[in-house]
């Protein structure tokens, strides 16, 4: 029988890190409003209803089932009191067996960007996986052009492993990647 995870409630320096919830969607739709042109080079390009209510209701429900599933975790940071959403870090496409990895995602609003804090927050999303969901690797993949995301990557202890050509469809073209994991070695059977 399938276990649902165990749910994250993170503190990662003055932020809260958990799954969004459906009385979150006003604060969602802020974070990607106020973040549209900063987000656009680094992400597929969305939905005509990206920025709606709608979109995120099935977004969210659609998280709240691959959760429950041990499919995916999708994660948004919040500030201290949990009044605005101020980045989103994502576990997604896990796979058990004798695999036991994920794929992370991040972004961050981009007042906060070269605060440290989405370093804390990938840290502390990075340490949930290994710990509570017991995944052995976590790989995160970017942009060879983004370099912050490379240091912030380098600096977690995420090793380089090499290119991906044509690896993702980003901001309407296909975009070669820096394929990057880190591993558990503290990692046990669940």
């Amino acid at each position: 029988m399938q276990h649902a995870p165990p749910e994250p409630l993170l503190r990662a320096r003055d932020l809260v890190v958990r799954r969004g919830r459906q009385e979150d969607l006003t604060l969602i739709l802020d974070y990607f409003g106020r973040n549209r042109a900063h987000l656009a080079p680094y992400s597929p390009l969305p939905p005509d209803n990206f920025h709606t209510l709608d979109h995120w209701r099935a977004v969210l429900r659609h998280a709240d089932e691959a959760f429950a599933q041990d499919r995916q975790a999708h994660c948004f940071v919040y500030s201290a009191d949990q009044s605005a959403v101020v980045g989103v870090v994502n576990l997604s496409n896990f796979v058990r067996g004798a695999f036991h990895a994920c794929h992370l995602g991040y972004n961050i609003d981009e007042t906060l960007q070269g605060t440290g804090r989405m370093s804390a927050a990938v840290e502390a999303v990075v340490r949930y996986a290994f710990d509570e969901l017991r995944l052995h690797r976590v790989m995160a993949n970017y942009l060879t052009d983004n370099e912050r995301s490379g240091r912030l990557l380098s600096r977690l202890g995420f090793t380089r492993e090499g290119i991906a050509k044509d690896y993702l469809r980003i901001a309407g073209r296909w975009r070669d990647h820096v394929l990057t994991s880190r591993t558990n070695h503290a990692w046990t059977e669940p």
